[in-house]
């Protein structure tokens, strides 16, 4: 009986854990048409970025998030094993030991698995922001195109020879 209960804990741990590990869906950045650019116009480059984004990623982001889930299916399964062997092989206690040892081992391949959706997100938002900057947008921390560059080089003191 405690073998069925240990089990069906095991399976909708992972089932819960990789349902958590998602692709990312949209950008979590700002872009801001530049002046002048139609709305519409602007919403079809914003399409056409997030399928852009989408795309230069879904290796990566494939790869990221089945290692994401994997690590929870095995961090669960070692912290199940461990919680077994810790409780010393008593058999009344051994149920609560794997169970415990299943929440610490999920819960470390779950911290795994939000890492990988961090990086994940984090390449989609640099794909999508060099998208919308070649189209024209205005991308924050870079000045716009055509609009003139606010940088100007730091003074060093020194004149160039004339």
């Amino acid at each position: 009986m405690k073998r069925a209960v240990l089990t069906l804990a095991i399976i909708s741990s992972l089932a819960s854990l990789a349902a958590c590990v998602s692709a990312p869906t949209g950008p979590t950045i700002a872009i801001m048409p530049r002046e002048g650019k139609p709305f519409d116009v602007f919403q079809q480059e914003d399409q056409q970025c997030r399928d852009f984004a989408a795309n230069a990623i879904k290796d990566t982001s494939n790869a990221s998030l089945k290692e994401g889930a994997t690590s929870a299916a095995i961090g669960a399964a070692i912290g199940a094993a461990a919680g077994a062997v810790i409780q010393g092989g008593s058999s009344q206690n051994i149920g609560t030991g794997a169970g415990i040892g299943l929440l610490g081992g999920a819960a470390m391949g779950a911290m795994n698995a939000s890492g990988k959706q961090n990086q994940a997100q984090a390449q989609y938002n640099i794909a999508y922001q060099q998208c919308m900057y070649s189209k024209g947008n205005q991308v924050p921390s870079y000045s716009s195109q055509g609009g003139g560059s606010n940088y100007r080089p730091p003074s060093s003191g020194f004149k160039p020879i004339q």
